[in-house]
Formats: structure tokens, C-alpha cells, sequence
């Protein structure tokens, strides 16, 4: 009984003098951070000077190198990526309903040539059993559909990414399709509606609520003949995640990752979609250097390109550390994209909660912002998600409201710097650098990888294997 009691004391000291470091580190990146934080004035200076972050365009190649020499200037040796994109930009579009022009913004990888005259058919929400209700009714002609899901649309109808209902209307033979933002004030929304990060083979259009529930009222009683006339360009070109890697200690062969999404869409300057989140990761990157943390993980900071099109840049690092043996080497993905002001963090693994319930308990002492409300919870759709399709862990902030309504004008064009809070951006730096710092140093990461078994059941139970089934991404057959 004396052994086990000596035994006790020495791992409670150690837990003890382990706490008090972790603190001690915690409480130097909060510091800094509230000092030293440049990400305000460095994402203001970005979109000011470059404005929008369009994969493959020259804006974009301006904030890969803007980003790359910051990166350089914190005393960082820093990589790129490059990998091969759909370059697409629009042009022009005209939409007439009844020969009256309606107001409308192409989305991406929409044809570069199309003309199409049809007629409209109501597919509500856009759901496959909003197709299998009207049958052959929608072959080729325009579907409009619902951006997010109708009110009064009943209980626990899952919503569908866009780019997931518009290879819904292609598997049924629609000619076009049509989206209603959901956002009041006739905001119009850009995004991909592709799937692959290819040209897609109908036009895909959206409208704005009010236009669009008015239009939806009249063809419930008449007819409606739908013209689209657009014109967009489209092109390869390379474009490169920046890349710091950050060597470890007594664990180097371990990997975390943080990273977010540098590319934006061209309406606006992408202030929160993603300048708030990749911002966030650069300002990270700048605190670690500053106060010469040493890691007993290595670190990877990525700004990712291509998330917009189809998560292509985080697609690409996944890919190059499976072509190379290292895949396994990665622990962690923390992903920050529009984080805005986080009280917990998401892990995607329940194996880690009790974990992250302790680091953010001894966070907690020193930030009274961060409540330590921390969740489970996985979802698709950012670059998190192929690491996450590799069976590995993943997190990110939660609980934090975006700045002034923002989350309501994200794609489109009131996505600009004066949404962004100050408070908000540094309150997302501090809780994820320690988050990084506790993840990069942990004795044992209890979340392991899964293996290809444990991914599939692990996805099904998340809900998550219809919208992979559609998207083609679901490698496990289509049972």
C-alpha cells in the first residue's frame, strides 16, 4: 500500500508540475498575443491593397506571396505548395423570367458558354426526394431550389452543400438550376458549384430572397420561361499553400496541423470567409516564433488555397503526405476557418473531450472570455475534411458569434473589412494557439487514426455518407 501511495504522489506531482508548465506557456501566448497581435492590421492592409483572394488569379498569387514573405519576415524557412486548379472567373450573365431581368450573380465553374431558355420548375428545397416527387417533370428544364432549407419544410431534413444539389439537378436531367439565398435584402451569394473543383456541365445561378420567394409565388399559379444567358472564363493554373514547418523535440516524427483558408471569392475582400480564420493562422505562426516555444510534435502551418473550389489546397497537402509515406505521421488537424471569438473548442473524436475539458479548465484561469464549452461534433466542407476522410482527428473553435451579422454576407459582396472585430480575431488567435501548443506537447494524443473500417462506420454514424455518396467521395461502395 506504501508503493501505490509513493507511486500516486509522484504522478500527482508530475500531473501538477505538467499543469503548471502548461499554464506558464498558456499564459506567455496570451501575453503576446494581447500586446504583440498584428492579425487586424495585417488582414485590413490585405484587403486594402490586394482585395479579393480568387484561386488561380493574380490577387491570389498576390496574397500567397504577401503571406509568404510575412511568414519570412517572423524568421520562418517557408514553402510552397503548388498544385494544379481550375482557374474560373465570371464575366457576364443576364437572367430573365418572363423576359424580365432579374438580379443574379453566377456561381463558380459554371459553364464558360451558356444559353439556356426553359422553363421553371419548383424543386423546394433541392433534396433527391424533391427530385424523386416531380420525376421526369424537371428534365431539361430549370430547377430553382432553396439555398438552405424552406421554413416549414417538416423535421429533420438535413441540408445539402450547393454544389452537392447541383449534381442533383445534373443527375436528373435539369437544364439549369437556380438558387434563393436565404438572407434577406436581395443578397446575392457566390460559391462553387462543383463538386470536383471542374466545370460543371449546366449554369448555376442565384437570386435574392425577396426576388426569388416573389418569382416562386407566381410560378406556384403560372408558367414561367427562364433565360439565361452567361458567359465566364476558365482555365488551369497553379496555385500554392504556404507552408511553415516547425520541427519537434522528443516527438519530431509526430505531426500537428493548423491550418485555414487563405482564397476567397472575388464579390467582396473575404474579410471573414476566410481573412479572420487564415489571419488567425498567420499571427499563430508569428507568437510561436516570438517566444520560442519548443514543441515536442512538429507543427505544420498551412494557408491552404483552393478551399473555395473544392478544399482543393488542403486536398493536395493530404495527397503529397500519403505519396510520401507520412500520412500517419499527422496527429491533429486544427482548422480554422470564419472562427470568430471562441468560449471551447469542436474536436470531431470523443475520445479527446475529457482532454480538452483540462487544457481549457487551466486556460480558463487566465482568459474569463473563454468558458471552456467545449463539444463533439464533425461536419464536411472545409479543409479539415480530407484529413478527416484519412481517419485523423480534427478541431477548432466553437461558441463565438461573427462580428456585426457577418455570418449573413459571407460569398457574397458585403464580405469586407468592416465586419471584422478586433477583440473577436485576437480572442480566436489566443484560444487556438494554445489549443496548438497543448496538442504539440501532450504526452499521449488519445485520438488515434482510424483505420478504413473505423472511418466508414465513423462517418455513417455522423450522418455524413449521403452527401459523400453524391459528391462521389465516398469510397466504400453504394450500399
Amino acid at each position: 500500500m506504501k508503493r501505490i501511495y509513493l507511486i500516486s504522489l509522484l504522478f500527482l506531482s508530475q500531473f501538477a508540475f505538467a499543469q503548471e508548465a502548461l499554464k506558464d506557456n498558456f499564459e506567455k501566448i496570451y501575453q503576446d498575443i494581447n500586446q504583440h497581435s498584428e492579425a487586424y492590421d495585417r488582414l485590413k492592409y490585405s484587403t486594402e491593397k490586394i482585395g479579393h483572394r480568387l484561386t488561380g488569379s493574380k490577387n491570389g498569387k498576390k496574397a500567397e506571396t504577401y503571406v509568404h514573405d510575412l511568414l519570412k519576415s517572423y524568421g520562418y524557412q517557408v514553402s510552397y505548395q503548388p498544385f494544379s486548379a481550375e482557374a474560373w472567373s465570371r464575366k457576364s450573365l443576364k437572367l430573365r423570367f418572363n423576359k424580365q431581368e432579374v438580379p443574379s450573380v453566377s456561381l463558380a465553374h459554371s459553364p464558360v458558354r451558356a444559353k439556356v431558355e426553359a422553363e421553371l420548375v419548383d424543386l423546394g428545397n433541392g433534396l433527391e426526394a424533391d427530385y424523386q416527387r416531380v420525376g421526369e417533370k424537371v428534365k431539361d428544364k430549370i430547377a430553382v431550389v432553396f439555398l438552405h432549407i424552406l421554413p416549414n419544410s417538416g423535421q429533420g431534413l438535413k441540408n445539402l452543400h450547393r454544389s452537392e444539389k447541383t449534381a442533383l439537378a445534373e443527375k436528373y436531367g435539369a437544364a439549369g438550376i437556380i438558387f434563393i439565398n436565404s438572407v434577406k435584402g436581395n443578397v446575392l451569394l457566390t460559391g462553387t458549384a462543383s463538386i470536383t473543383g471542374k466545370l460543371i456541365n449546366i449554369p448555376a445561378v442565384c437570386i435574392g430572397f425577396e426576388d426569388g420567394m416573389k418569382w416562386k409565388e407566381t410560378l406556384a399559379s403560372q408558367p414561367i420561361l427562364a433565360a439565361i444567358d452567361m458567359k465566364n472564363k476558365s482555365g488551369e493554373a497553379t496555385a500554392r499553400n504556404v507552408l511553415v514547418h516547425i520541427p519537434g523535440t522528443s516527438l519530431a516524427n509526430e505531426k500537428i496541423v493548423i491550418g485555414g483558408h487563405l482564397d476567397s471569392w472575388d464579390l467582396a475582400t473575404g474579410a471573414i470567409d476566410n481573412g479572420i480564420g487564415s489571419f488567425a493562422v498567420v499571427d499563430i505562426a508569428r507568437a510561436f516564433k516570438k517566444l520560442a516555444l519548443h514543441n515536442k510534435r512538429s507543427i505544420d502551418v498551412v494557408l491552404f488555397m483552393g478551399e473555395e473550389q473544392g478544399l482543393l489546397g488542403a486536398k493536395a497537402y493530404v495527397d503529397q503526405a500519403i505519396k510520401e509515406g507520412k500520412i500517419d505521421q499527422i496527429k491533429y488537424m486544427i482548422n480554422l476557418d470564419m472562427v470568430n471569438a471562441p468560449i471551447g473548442f469542436t474536436t470531431t473524436r470523443e475520445e479527446m473531450k475529457q482532454l480538452f475539458d483540462q487544457w481549457g479548465a487551466v486556460y480558463a484561469e487566465l482568459d474569463d472570455k473563454f468558458k471552456n464549452e467545449n463539444s463533439i461534433a464533425a461536419g464536411l466542407h472545409s479543409d479539415h475534411q480530407p484529413f478527416m476522410l484519412q481517419g485523423i482527428p480534427t478541431a477548432t473553435g466553437r461558441g463565438g458569434a461573427l462580428p456585426n451579422n457577418a455570418g449573413m454576407y459571407y460569398h457574397s459582396n458585403r464580405d469586407v473589412f468592416g465586419l471584422v472585430d478586433k477583440g473577436g480575431l485576437e480572442q480566436t488567435i489566443r484560444v487556438s494557439a494554445a489549443l496548438l501548443y497543448a496538442l504539440a506537447n501532450a504526452d499521449q494524443i488519445p485520438a488515434i487514426k482510424l483505420s478504413d473500417t473505423a472511418i466508414k462506420q465513423f462517418l455513417e454514424d455522423k450522418g455524413m455518407k449521403e452527401p459523400l455518396k453524391i459528391s462521389g467521395e465516398w469510397r466504400w461502395g453504394q450500399d
